[in-house]
Formats: C-alpha cells, sequence, structure tokens
C-alpha cells in the first residue's frame, strides 16, 4: 500500500469543494452536468475517483459493475471491512453533490488516516457505485446489490433508449460483467456500510444543523391507477349523469393528499395525470395516474396504500367510475442499525455538534444492504433542500463537519472490542 503523496490534509471544507467542482466538469452533455452510469463521462470520473483513491493510500480496483473500490488494508489479513460509500452517477441536468460527496468524503477520512499514521484493526474499502439513479437503464443499484449478493443477473440483459445492453456498456465501459455475481461481500466478515450523503431535502436547515443522523431509508410502493368512466359530448350531457373519469380521479388525488398528512412519517406523490383521447369538447372516459407512496414505517406505508384502496371504492361509487391499481415497484423500509446510530452519535457530540435525527425520503445505495449488514447514514444540510437540480448546494463548512464526524466515527470504531 502507497503512502499519501501530499503531506497537508484533504480533510477540509474547501479541499472537498473542490474535488466535487473537479468532478462536476465531467460531463456528457456540455450545457449541464449529466453523468449516466457507463457513458463516457461516467468513465472519466471513475478514473479521476481512482487517480484520489491511489493517493489516499489505497489499492483500486473497478469491479463487474463499474464500482471503484479504494481499499485501505489494516495489517491482520484476516480482519474485517468496513464499507464506506456513495456514488458517483448523476440525474440529466443534475446537482453536483448528491452522491459525489459521500465519495470524496471517504476518500479524505482515509487519506487523513493514511497520512497520520493511524493503525486500524479492520480493513476499509470506499466504494464508488455508478448506478444509483437509475436513468439509464430500468434496473437500478446494480453496484450496491452486487457488494450486498443480491444482484439479478437479469440486468445484464437490460436495454437503454438506444438498445444497447449493460451486458454492452459494461464491456465498452472496460470490465468484465460476468465477474459481478463474485462482489458479494462475506457480511460474517464485514462490520457494516455507512454512506454520507447530502440530505435533498430541507429538515436540517430548518432546525440549523450542518449534520443529521438517518434513522432510516423510506420504503416507497409505486403503482398505475386507471379510472374508466364514460366519455360523452361536453354540450349534451348533465352534470348529474355524468360518469367524469378526470374528475374523479381529482378526487382522488386530494384524497390521497389527505390521506398522507394525516400521518407525521408517510409522504404520497401523484406525479403523473393522463387523460386518453381527451379533447376540450369530450367528458373523459378513460384516465391514468400515477402513485408513489413513502414512508421509515412499512406499516404506515402499507396503511396508507389501504386507504387509498377505499377511497378509490368510495369515489367510484358515488361517480358511476371504476378504478384499478396495478402497483409495479415496492421496496421495503431500511432501518439503520442502532450501535452505528450511537456512535455516530457520539462523534457528533465530540465534534462539538447537536445530534439530531430524520429518516431519508430519497433512496440510497445503502437500501440494497438492508437485512445484510448494519447501515448508517449521515445527512448533510444542503440549501432550500435542493437537490437532482443544478441549484443544488452544499457548504464547505458543513462538509468539512460531516467528514470530520466520518473521520471520528472510524477511529472510534478502531477503538471498539
Amino acid at each position: 500500500m502507497t503512502q499519501a503523496v501530499a503531506n497537508e490534509t484533504i480533510l477540509t471544507g474547501e479541499a472537498i469543494a473542490r474535488r466535487i467542482d473537479d468532478l462536476a466538469t465531467l460531463s456528457d452533455d456540455p450545457e449541464c452536468l449529466t453523468r449516466l452510469t457507463l457513458r463516457p463521462a461516467h468513465r472519466k470520473a471513475a478514473g479521476r475517483v481512482s487517480q484520489w483513491m491511489r493517493e489516499a493510500g489505497l489499492d483500486v480496483r473497478i469491479d463487474g459493475l463499474g464500482t471503484v473500490v479504494g481499499r485501505y488494508a489494516s495489517a491482520d489479513p484476516g480482519a474485517p471491512t468496513l464499507l464506506i460509500g456513495s456514488h458517483i452517477d448523476t440525474v440529466r441536468d443534475a446537482g453536483r453533490y448528491d452522491g459525489n460527496f459521500g465519495v470524496i468524503a471517504g476518500i479524505a477520512a482515509l487519506d487523513e488516516i493514511n497520512r497520520t499514521g493511524v493503525k486500524l484493526p479492520f480493513d476499509i474499502e470506499v466504494l464508488a457505485f455508478g448506478d444509483e439513479e437509475g436513468v439509464r437503464f430500468a434496473s437500478t443499484l446494480t453496484g450496491s446489490r452486487a457488494a450486498a449478493g443480491v444482484f439479478n443477473p437479469a440486468a445484464l440483459d437490460d436495454l437503454d433508449a438506444t438498445g444497447q445492453s449493460r451486458r454492452e456498456a459494461l464491456l465498452s465501459f472496460g470490465v468484465d460483467p460476468d465477474h459481478a455475481e463474485g462482489e458479494a461481500r462475506n457480511p460474517a466478515r464485514t462490520i457494516g456500510y455507512v454512506e454520507l450523503h447530502i440530505e435533498q431535502g430541507p429538515i436540517l436547515e430548518a432546525n440549523n444543523l450542518p449534520i443529521g443522523i438517518v434513522t432510516a431509508i423510506n420504503g416507497g410502493i409505486r403503482a398505475e391507477i386507471e379510472a374508466r368512466g364514460e366519455s360523452g359530448h361536453a354540450g349534451t350531457q348533465p352534470m348529474n349523469m355524468r360518469r367524469d373519469a378526470l374528475t374523479a380521479t381529482a378526487e382522488l388525488m386530494l384524497a390521497v393528499e389527505a390521506i398522507a398528512r394525516a400521518q407525521t412519517h408517510v409522504v404520497a406523490t401523484v406525479g403523473r395525470v393522463e387523460a386518453l383521447r381527451g379533447a376540450t369538447n369530450t367528458i373523459p372516459g378513460h384516465v391514468r395516474m400515477s402513485l408513489d407512496i413513502r414512508s421509515p414505517d412499512d406499516s404506515l406505508r402499507n396503511a396508507a396504500m389501504l386507504d387509498v384502496r377505499s377511497a378509490m371504492a368510495r369515489i367510484g361509487a358515488a361517480r358511476g367510475v371504476s378504478f384499478k391499481l396495478e402497483t409495479n415497484y415496492e421496496m421495503p423500509a431500511t432501518p439503520c442499525d442502532l450501535t452505528l446510530m450511537s456512535q455516530l452519535e457520539e462523534s457528533i457530540r465530540r465534534l462539538g455538534q447537536t445530534p439530531f435525527y430524520l429518516p431519508s425520503g430519497a433512496g440510497h445505495d445503502a437500501m440494497s444492504f438492508r437485512g445484510i449488514l448494519p447501515v448508517a447514514m449521515i445527512f448533510t444540510r444542503c440549501r432550500a433542500g435542493i437537490s437532482h437540480n443544478p441549484l443544488e448546494f452544499a457548504s464547505p463548512a458543513d462538509m468539512e463537519v460531516s467528514t470530520r464526524v466520518l473521520y471520528d466515527f472510524i477511529l472510534s470504531l478502531g477503538k471498539q472490542p
């Protein structure tokens, strides 16, 4: 294992911000930051991250799914491993902090450990996943799923919009996808998975806090709801005789909002509504809408879905409209590990900060390790809660606080039995 090149610490907000800005120049769109999985910009970003890992004293490889793996080995060849990870792919027209900050922070913490010569009783791997956003292919989280041992090889046959398969894209990226199933970490030899991430929400800012401890990652369910009434002439059909599928859907949308508002830890969204074969002078007879319900508590999410079904039956009967709901995605909530959360709280207190707990409304690579490894997440305040947007911003000061908490957490973990 090589020694870090620089003698000065990069465990500062300014150094972290410079690296985030550096990665933001690597885009497949010259007008905005767009770095989709396995595209040329992702390959360049993987190379840049590999370089930083080597400078931090890590042994580096890129696995069969395009994940950059930087390993800091202890002196004990039989030592367990702590995983630290996040992602370096983005959405289209993205912000620069989502995912990238967590990877850079992990490297910075390891660089400081290497620079100061700290000896740890466990190995550490920093994982830069490249498939978290799920923009290019239908499946997602393939890198973290492989590390967790739950990768589905069928994902290699997924096609992007151009007809290229994930397998072909991986080969073009320069890796061998046939090795993907061999990436599973042994839970018996793995301490856990820790991820730093910007909050992507307004809670920390509202509480004037730079950092928070995640309690759970929301489970989610997505569905398509179809409403069928009867189309008719807009001028000749009396209002009390109509079976308007669109107004029934509008009432259902308000019911969905009310159901979520009635629960503290449930959010629900109708993001798309379509009146099929609609016209200005025609009563809508066939409507589709999307539904997204999330909660850190699966029982609350399931109860909300039952309430939505009840609303569908009530509204449909009153308006002469039939509703049909078809689920197309479901992911259980990922609770974070109580022991790791407690150790993060101690690190936060040692750095003079106030511990604050909150759930994650967004999905993360950490979800792949649910029920397999202990999981912990640190959230960093982001301005106005804006994310997936070029206005996304986390201050250097807040990023430094979070990275120093990670560094302290690693050192304190090294003192545990």
